[in-house]
């Protein structure tokens, strides 16, 4: 919900009471353009309208101490601005709030009596970490996001914390698919893998070396900088429900912009009739042309074509060609991302296997694997419920901060004692409302640390035991690592500073269980249930291709591509010359050529 709801900019109506004289650090930001080569790209819009944001007189120094007390009446009066202008949620951010909340906190209160009905959050709340840009943003995408994110899980599950912190949710979903992705191919013997999730608004990717997934402090989601500890999850605006378009100079785009599941692809006959992902893979009959779900949900291939003929009358070509094109597009949007998680960051995806999930990715996968020249591709068993399966395999995990920036010496141990202390004590608080055993508990103690003058931290393991001029050693030693590691130099004589320190609490919970089977051997004849003409770019024509029942395919099953393999909750295609075998534990394993 929250994912989708940023990337298609569905969130509320937000105002902002922020320090004065920094109402427009929102567009400001790093001053850097989306890409540096690209004169004409454009920044996301602003989730806060520059009228809606409202500033108050108050100023803390670096240090924490009140330069300028709060203007409480400024304060009244911004909060009646906001109410008047029907804003439904209400961000405060300022300046050096993470060292001390006591402005900030005034500034929750006073709303409340002015403007009760208001969803509110506070920086202090959602990201307690300097660096005001990313600060900012992160306390606006919450508040942005609030309202619809409290109706929802209040309506569903009730779980506060989430409500009330809707940004921490953001990619969260996904996250779990990645668990879910690293459990099923450490069983296969799949080590190094890039993950695929391909849902009906959005593509989330992620990349794994040696099983283990990447920790992000900050990502950006669509251009919106979230400073929130999380998996290193990339997304994108590709899904089924992606509409198709022709842009101002006559080109084809595909996405951001959704249908959804409500009203859908305008194959489903709930009154949409823009094309989608969806419509053009009904269209090309790599989809099921007149049923989806198992024959629960009956689909009218004859609107999809409708859609499609529209889009390829502005193109000047065949439906056919429209629908392929379409097809291409979205996958080069995705092999982008792809390429965002790997080349970009050193990897090469042809060593990596990919793991295709979500209910769209097995179909889009072949293609999307040969777009990036990985020969591997790996869709479990469930892919339509990776992301539930992961819930199952997943323990419970909250991350806590503190920003204090302070040179590396023996003349701060009193003071990291006090900081650990404390966010010892937020671990403490958070496993007894989560209802966690003492024997579950299980809290990581890190710190970000730095070379004086740099903009960057590395993450830096401390050192277990009481704090001791050996603890300032193996922090040292530490991050002399980590920056030889990354950098490839260590700047002996530079002063060190430690940043913000890091509490990753988790509670250790029982895990689901998966079990190998049989193997029947290799043929799939028991669960071939009847052929259908699929439009193959690849031979660029229509070419009867088997159908393949994924419930009664058993392990050790070999199949011969082109061919389509239906199951309830997703469809895979092999394009020719693909293979596909059965693993022990059901998942099927492609191999392209």
């Amino acid at each position: 919900m929250a994912t989708n709801a940023l990337i298609q900019h569905r969130g509320t109506l937000a105002g902002l009471i922020t320090s004065d004289g920094f109402r427009d650090l929102l567009e400001i930001g790093r001053q850097k353009r989306p890409d540096l080569y690209d004169l004409q790209a454009d920044k996301p819009p602003a989730l806060v309208e520059r009228r809606l944001r409202c500033e108050v007189p108050e100023r803390l120094l670096h240090d924490g101490r009140v330069e300028m007390a709060l203007d409480e009446a400024r304060v009244r009066d911004a909060a009646r601005v906001l109410r008047n202008a029907g804003v439904k949620a209400v961000a405060i951010c300022f300046l050096y709030s993470f060292l001390d909340a006591a402005h900030e906190e005034a500034v929750l209160r006073i709303v409340g009596e002015e403007f009760p009905e208001a969803f509110v959050c506070a920086s202090h709340e959602v990201a307690p970490e300097f660096r005001e840009y990313e600060r900012l943003s992160t306390t606006v995408v919450n508040a942005y996001l609030g309202p619809t994110m409290a109706f929802y899980i209040r309506g569903v599950i009730g779980f506060d914390a989430a409500a009330r912190l809707p940004v921490r949710t953001v990619l969260s979903g996904p996250s779990t698919g990645v668990v879910g992705a690293q459990v099923t191919s450490r069983l296969g013997g799949a080590h190094d893998i890039i993950t695929f999730d391909m849902g009906g608004t959005s593509t989330d990717v992620a990349l794994m070396q040696g099983g283990e997934a990447r920790l992000a402090r900050e990502v950006v989601v669509h251009g919106y900088p979230i400073k929130a500890p999380m998996l290193d999850i990339h997304t994108v605006g590709a899904g089924g429900g992606s509409i198709a378009f022709v842009d101002s100079g006559g080109l084809l785009k595909v996405g951001p912009g959704s249908a959804g599941a409500d009203p859908g692809p305008a194959c489903y006959d709930r009154g949409n009739d823009e094309p989608t992902v969806t419509d053009a893979n009904v269209v090309l009959q790599t989809l099921n042309p007149t049923q989806l779900l198992g024959g629960r949900m009956p689909i009218r291939q004859d609107l999809a074509r409708a859609a499609i003929d529209r889009i390829a009358a502005r193109l000047g070509n065949d439906a056919l060609s429209a629908a392929q094109g379409i097809i291409a597009v979205v996958t080069a949007n995705m092999a982008r991302a792809i390429r965002v998680i790997s080349v970009q960051r050193g990897h090469d995806p042809r060593d990596y296997t990919l793991v295709a999930f979500g209910g769209a990715g097995p179909l889009h996968a072949a293609r999307l694997a040969a777009e990036l020249d990985i020969h591997r591709v790996l869709v479990p068993r469930n892919p339509g419920i990776l992301c539930a399966m992961g819930l199952l395999l997943a323990d419970l995990r909250a991350d806590f901060a503190a920003t204090r920036l302070m040179a590396l010496s023996a003349a701060v141990i009193s003071e990291i004692e006090t900081i650990i202390a404390d966010l010892r004590r937020r671990c403490a608080v958070w496993f007894a409302e989560a209802g966690v055993e003492a024997s579950d508990r299980r809290v990581s103690l890190l710190v970000d640390m730095r070379y004086a003058g740099q903009n960057y931290e590395l993450s830096v393991p401390l050192p277990p035991g009481l704090v001791t001029r050996a603890t300032i050693d193996g922090l040292a030693a530490g991050f002399a690592a980590a920056h030889q590691r990354l950098y490839g130099f260590v700047a002996e004589d530079e002063p060190v500073q430690l940043v913000t320190f890091r509490a990753e609490a988790t509670g250790i919970v029982r895990k689901a269980e998966i079990r190998p089977t049989a193997d029947t051997g290799p043929d799939p004849g028991a669960a071939e249930i009847g052929r259908r003409d699929v439009w193959l770019r690849e031979t660029g024509m229509f070419i009867s291709c088997p159908l393949y029942d994924r419930e009664k395919l058993l392990a050790g099953n070999h199949i011969e591509g082109p061919a389509v393999v239906e199951q309830m909750d997703a469809t895979t295609l092999l394009v020719p010359g693909a293979t596909a075998t059965v693993d022990p534990y059901l998942n099927l394993l492609l191999e392209l050529p």
